[in-house]
């Protein structure tokens, strides 16, 4: 793990970039019940209940010491 910190930590290289990848899968929810506004007294009431929309797929790819990152979402991991 400490060689993989090392890395973070060089000098910026343009002809050597240190790119990153992610990924995360995430459901997609939906409120089975619209929640109860909030009133004077009292906070905004919600429902536990949910309705599932599905799943995707989040990807992210970064170069930190560059500053740059890219996002793609994608409703299934693999070809269709």
């Amino acid at each position: 793990m400490e060689d993989v910190l090392d890395v973070y930590q060089q000098p910026y290289d343009p002809a050597i970039p240190v790119i990153c990848m992610d990924e995360k899968p995430y459901q997609l929810l939906e409120e089975a019940r619209q929640p109860i506004p909030m009133r004077p007294a009292k906070p905004e009431r919600q429902d536990s209940e949910y309705t599932r929309n599905g799943t995707c797929r989040i990807f992210l790819f970064t170069e930190p010491l560059a500053g740059w990152r890219h996002v793609a979402v994608r409703e299934r991991r693999t070809r269709i």
